[in-house]
């Protein structure tokens, strides 16, 4: 029997992402096979590392050990207060310095080109560089230079990356949305007032897009920080449980593709 082409489409939101890990493992515990990936800023990073061939309970691991402190390599603010090199040496080992095409899986990542105002879509080249691109908050990373282009993070212009994961060729999509706007937040810091606002803006845009999508998965993550890397444990099951949730209609709309296309 024919069978679909699933692909995920992996937004952005800060430690919150470490949710599309536990989506990712409950997919497998299905055998719901994942056979492509598009993600903005932190879907980037989990996507990448997920294609790279980590094994899933290495990457909860590495979750877990991902401290503030072992990426941040603070700078002169000028385009941003964080240099970003540090961050982007992690990627490269955690990726085991591959390139996009070597990927298992074929994994699109989603960047801003500052400059122009559009979408810049990675499909192959360095990894650590497309990475370093598309979480490169504006404001506080540096922007990354790449051919020419001066890049920030693809949740700006593309918070969930569904259009990109269909142009790949997906038949099926399951979207990840993890950033929502914490109305209680706490406004304290230049970093609280620059991601508050991205999250607001971007709000309404994923709205039009859910049209677009055969599923949507938003895990409950709102009420921890985008920005604190802590409870990182309760983010992951949390993805967990929103797969599990998902589940009978995930399958079903396997199945109902698989009847169309017989």
């Amino acid at each position: 029997m024919k069978k679909p082409k699933i692909g995920l489409a992996l937004g952005s939101g800060g430690a919150r992402g470490f949710a599309h890990l536990g989506i990712i493992k409950i997919l497998k515990e299905e055998n719901i096979p994942i056979d492509l990936i598009a993600g903005s800023s932190m879907g980037a990073l989990v996507g990448a590392f997920y294609g790279a061939g980590q094994d899933i309970n290495k990457l909860y691991k590495l979750a877990n050990a991902f401290k503030r402190k072992y990426y941040l390599d603070f700078t002169v603010p000028k385009m941003g207060f964080i240099a970003g090199n540090r961050v982007r040496e992690l990627i490269r080992i955690f990726t085991k310095d591959k390139t996009i095409e070597e990927l298992d899986i074929p994994v699109s990542i989603v960047a801003t080109d500052l400059l122009k105002g559009e979408r810049v879509v990675f499909n192959k080249g360095s990894i650590a560089k497309a990475v370093r691109a598309s979480i490169a908050i504006p404001g506080i990373f540096v922007p990354e230079k790449v051919n020419g282009r001066l890049l920030v993070d693809g949740g700006v212009v593309d918070k969930v990356p569904i259009s990109v994961v269909k142009e790949m060729g997906a038949d099926i999509i399951i979207a990840v949305d993890v950033s929502s706007v914490k109305i209680s937040e706490e406004i304290t810091t230049i970093y609280d007032v620059i991601l508050q606002s991205i999250d607001i803006m971007q709000n309404e845009i994923v709205k039009y897009k859910e049209l677009d999508v055969d599923i949507m998965i938003r895990p409950l993550v709102t009420q921890y920080s985008s920005r604190a890397f802590t409870n990182i444990d309760d983010i992951i099951r949390l993805g967990e449980e929103s797969a599990k949730e998902m589940l009978p209609q995930i399958k079903s709309v396997i199945e109902d593709w698989k009847e169309q296309n017989k």
